[in-house]
């Protein structure tokens, strides 16, 4: 038989499996053990939608446009998820370049839900390029609606690889690995999106990238992974629900709002943040340094755009801790904060940009701003950091 006549007949036992799976229902159900386990379900559908290049074995006869084809390809290449799932690839975008840009994250988010919803399928992995795939994870996990969050628990998976070219490719594992995660019935025992990658599981709002090119790259500085993924078993922590929760907001239909990044650098004057002010941005996300102070020289810039209305949000390039008023100086986080500034907390300045620039396109948001703003402010600054709304606003 050639090789032609046994994809087509792969191709009809697979569509004749899930028919069958669809008329008589599998009624296993998962089973959570005290240590954390969580056994894989049978019958079980995973959409995978690979934005960019697969991160599957060069050589394969993949050719993206026909979802089914894309499945088969995929299985044949790493027959190992025949045993754990229906593969199928639904049609989506093809990623051209390395970088998912916010209007391709917010396209996603949507596609992802309409697949979630239906009661087949277990879970989502999504393959993109490692580039920015921590923005990626985490602009969908705050854009998860507030319909779908009240339905639906169901787990959303981000993988990546490392190293596409070399010998020791690391993103056979890491899809193997995230398509366990996904075919996991979690209950509401993990974050609903994470990042899988190097046998860990991590929480899309504490992921980063922290080498450029390390197969274990991906980590969560001053957290550390919610899971890992070992052979068959995926073991997951106490606690890890706690660390992502959505904005419960309708789904949305456009990014509006315009959020540019500042970085202070020694000496800064703020003459670059006075021209970022000639935009008229909606807010401005100012890089602090260690615990996020500024030079003074950029304060007058901070409150002239505080005095029009523009948020701005402190963060730090330091990789872990929060941003806090620890101590008060000309340019101090202290100083910020007096002026009317939000502070980012543990939120990267990616993600912190990536938050905003999604609340601020909400138009019960920019409604309630118009109504009640120590409010709204109050509201952004919980969803940064909820430890400081407490002590701020009580």
């Amino acid at each position: 038989m050639g090789k032609k006549s046994k994809k087509k007949e792969k191709k009809m036992a697979v569509k004749e499996t899930r028919k069958l799976a669809k008329e008589e229902p599998s009624d296993i159900a998962s089973e959570v053990l005290d240590d954390g386990y969580i056994d894989v379900m049978d019958d079980k559908t995973v959409a995978l939608f690979p934005l960019g290049d697969m991160i599957i074995p060069t050589g394969i006869d993949y050719k993206p446009g026909d979802p089914e084809e894309d499945a088969l390809a995929v299985t044949d290449a790493l027959p190992e998820i025949e045993d754990l799932c229906f593969l199928e690839v639904p049609k989506f975008f093809s990623l051209k370049g390395s970088v998912v840009t916010p209007a391709m994250m917010l396209e996603l988010s949507r596609a992802v839900q309409r697949v979630l919803i239906r009661p087949e399928v277990s879970g989502v992995v999504v393959t993109q390029p490692a580039d920015n795939i921590e923005e990626t994870a985490y602009f969908v996990s705050i854009s998860l609606s507030d319909v779908f969050q009240n339905q639906n628990s169901k787990p959303i998976v981000f993988t990546t690889c490392m190293n596409p070219e070399d010998p020791m490719f690391d993103g056979t594992k890491n899809l193997l690995d995230s398509i366990r995660v996904a075919c996991h019935d979690v209950k509401g025992d993990i974050p609903t999106v994470v990042v899988c990658m190097n046998g860990e599981i991590h929480a899309a709002s504490r992921a980063q990238l922290t080498h450029t090119n390390k197969a274990s790259a991906l980590a969560s500085p001053g957290w550390g992974p919610v899971g890992y993924v070992d052979r068959d078993n995926v073991y997951f922590r106490c606690g890890a629900l706690e660390l992502d929760t959505g904005l419960n907001f309708p789904m949305l239909k456009k990014l509006t709002a315009k959020v540019p990044v500042v970085k202070a650098m020694c000496g800064d004057d703020g003459a670059l943040l006075e021209m970022v002010l000639e935009k008229e941005p909606d807010a401005i996300i100012v890089e602090g340094f260690g615990r996020g102070n500024l030079p003074a020289g950029m304060m007058p810039a901070i409150k002239k755009a505080v005095k029009k209305g523009i948020f701005v949000v402190i963060s730090t390039r330091a990789s872990s801790g929060r941003v806090l008023d620890s101590t008060v100086f000309p340019g101090s986080v202290a100083q910020c904060l007096e002026s009317g500034c939000l502070l980012a907390g543990e939120t990267t300045t990616a993600k912190a940009r990536l938050l905003l620039m999604y609340v601020l396109s909400q138009k019960e948001a920019i409604q309630l701003k118009k109504e009640d703003p120590e409010r709204f402010f109050a509201y952004v600054q919980e969803c940064l950091d909820p430890v400081l709304t407490n002590r701020l606003f009580g």
